[in-house]
C-alpha cells in the first residue's frame, strides 16, 4: 500500500474469537491492509500488515500510557523505525462527541478529527448506537482534510474513510487514525 489513497474502507471481521481484526480495503474492494488486535492487552499496540499472513508490516499504532483519559498514540512507520505523528483524545470533551487531535512527529497540533454533532453523539451514546457515526477531519485553519463515516449495519462494522485529495497532511497519519478510530471508536457499535 503506497498510502495514496483518497478512499478506503476498514472492515471488521466476523467472528473472531478473542480480539479484533480489520480488513482495509481500497475504492475496487482489493484487500490492501489488514490488523489483528489483541485482546486484554493494558497497552493499545496495533500493528497493520499488507495482508494477513503479516509478512510485511506497514504501520504501527502505540499507546504512550496504560490509562490516560487524555491517551495519546504514537504513529509509526516500522521501516524507518520512527513517529511519524500521533492521535490525542480530547480528554473530557471525549464524553459526549468523540474528539481528537492530530499530531505531526513533533507532538505539534496539525489537524482535528471530531464526530459530527453534539447532538446525534449524544442520541447514540445514551439512546442507540443504531445512528451511524460520522467525523471530519480539519486542518488547524478550518480546512476539512477528511471524512470517516460508520456505515450502518448492524452486524458489520465498516468505516468509510475519504481524503481530500489536495489535503496537505500526512497520509500515513491520517490512515493510522482511521485504523484506531475503527479499533478504539468501533467498540462501542
Amino acid at each position: 500500500m503506497k498510502f495514496k489513497l483518497d478512499r478506503y474502507m476498514i472492515r471488521r471481521k466476523m467472528l473472531t474469537i478473542l480480539g479484533a481484526s480489520f480488513h482495509v480495503y481500497d475504492h475496487e474492494d482489493q484487500v490492501v491492509g489488514f490488523t489483528r488486535q489483541k485482546a486484554f492487552k493494558l497497552r493499545e499496540d496495533i500493528r497493520v500488515y499488507t495482508d494477513e499472513s503479516k509478512s510485511k508490516e506497514l504501520l504501527s499504532v502505540k499507546a504512550r500510557q496504560i490509562v490516560d483519559f487524555k491517551a495519546a498514540y504514537d504513529i509509526v512507520d516500522p521501516e524507518q523505525n520512527k513517529k511519524i505523528g500521533a492521535a490525542r483524545r480530547k480528554g473530557w470533551s471525549s464524553i459526549f462527541r468523540d474528539a481528537w487531535e492530530l499530531l505531526d512527529e513533533d507532538d505539534n497540533v496539525v489537524a482535528k478529527l471530531q464526530e459530527d454533532s453534539a447532538m446525534k453523539a449524544t442520541l447514540r451514546r445514551f439512546l442507540s448506537n443504531l445512528i451511524p457515526q460520522s467525523y471530519h477531519l480539519t486542518s488547524s485553519d478550518g480546512a476539512e482534510l477528511a471524512t470517516m463515516r460508520v456505515r450502518f449495519n448492524p452486524f458489520i462494522y465498516k468505516l468509510m474513510v475519504n481524503v481530500k485529495s489536495d489535503a496537505a497532511i500526512d497520509r500515513r497519519v491520517v490512515f493510522g487514525m482511521a485504523v484506531l478510530v475503527a479499533a478504539i471508536e468501533g467498540r462501542q457499535q
